[in-house]
């Protein structure tokens, strides 16, 4: 028997109570991992190693040379993303220059000070695949962005909402 797969997405409210939160937190950082992480499905890791001279603001790409499956991978920048890496200041040739504990112990900090249970930061990486398939990305530009060589695995990330679905088909079927 296979371990049960988590489908923990962003409920109502939750990253609006996240982003109010994060304003009382003391890592200038946290806030724009965050941000990362949902706009670009990138995980923990991958975030904490970027590196400036990877990312390319011009072409909209931040390169990731290594990565959890051993590919690199180039992730394309959302419009939220290239704001939030334009704000962030260089002074270090990490985007985000902090550790991991020290995220990991910000991140902990921050969900209970948001009133939020059982969700974790690579839940982040759920949303945001999920997100970018409810933008209308097929199966392949997502997992050219997750990094995902397998689509069953990418499936395990995708956790649409059935009502957003509902929506969607009802919007069809009046056009």
């Amino acid at each position: 028997m296979g371990i049960k797969s988590r489908n923990r997405r962003l409920e109502h409210g939750e990253y609006e109570a996240l982003r109010e939160a994060a304003k009382h937190s003391r890592s200038p950082f946290l806030w724009p991992a965050i941000e990362l992480a949902i706009e670009t499905a990138m995980r923990r890791g991958e975030l904490l190693k970027l590196i400036w001279t990877n990312v390319d603001l011009d072409n909209n790409l931040a390169l990731l040379p290594d990565t959890k499956n051993g590919h690199p991978r180039q992730v394309p920048l959302t419009t939220s993303a290239q704001t939030t890496l334009t704000q962030l200041p260089r002074c270090n040739e990490r985007v985000l220059p902090t550790t991991d504990t020290a995220l990991r112990q910000a991140w902990d900090r921050l969900v209970d000070r948001a009133g939020i249970s059982n969700l974790r930061f690579h839940d982040l990486r759920h949303e945001a695949v999920s997100r970018f398939f409810e933008r209308g990305l097929n199966v392949a530009e997502v997992a050219l962005i997750s990094g995902h060589k397998d689509p069953r695995m990418l499936f395990r990330y995708t956790h649409l909402k059935s009502h957003d679905v509902a929506a969607k088909l009802s919007a069809l079927d009046a056009a």
